[in-house]
């Protein structure tokens, strides 16, 4: 029998997912370790503007935009909007001294392991659990012991289902404090 979704799907997600922060805590190191902190600055607008570039895929998906198919647009959105939040995250640093930028960037991690649920996991949970269902029964196995068996993997895949309902205002949030953010930097900026 093939590993349980847990162990096949769950696992690389958090993988992608730590790689994320490590590489953010990495760039941030360098950047300290040779005195160019400045840089985090700017990238911050380049994250910005990265994540902004790749909601092109809503678009596409609303047929807003006509080119391209909406699964390349998909690829372009998850790549352009990870790649965008390590630079949010590498400008954000360290830095305690306030809490709107702070809720920002929560608000961005959250956002994040939304949507690499709907992009990593759903899709192959349910291909695994439909493909684990198909084989139990060609075995000749009964709906009560195939429940038993699957009765795991089911949960995970219908908790999995609802990542939609999070991403969505997740990522509505992010767009409010993002903007909070940027407007009173330019309110109180020297």
């Amino acid at each position: 029998m093939k590993k349980p979704l847990l162990v096949k799907y769950v696992l690389p997600f958090i993988q992608w997912y730590s790689l994320m922060i490590l590489i953010a805590i990495g760039m941030d190191y360098l950047l300290h370790l040779f005195d160019m902190v400045f840089i985090g600055r700017y990238l911050g607008y380049w994250g910005t503007f990265a994540i902004v570039i790749s909601f092109a895929y809503s678009l596409r998906k609303r047929k807003v935009i006509k080119f391209g198919s909406p699964k390349n647009w998909l690829t372009f959105h998850n790549y352009l909007a990870w790649a965008g939040s390590i630079m949010l995250l590498v400008h954000a640093g360290i830095h305690f001294n306030a809490v709107l930028p702070w809720l920002a960037i929560l608000t961005l991690l959250s956002a994040v392991a939304s949507g690499l649920v709907g992009k990593f996991l759903l899709k192959r949970a349910y291909e695994s659990l439909n493909e684990k269902r198909y084989l139990l029964i060609r075995q000749g196995m009964t709906n009560d012991e195939l429940g038993k068996k699957l009765f795991f993997d089911s949960i995970t895949v219908d908790m999995m289902k609802k990542w939609r309902v999070v991403h969505l205002p997740v990522t509505l949030l992010l767009l409010i404090l993002s903007l909070m953010h940027i407007i009173t930097i330019i309110i109180f900026s020297k």
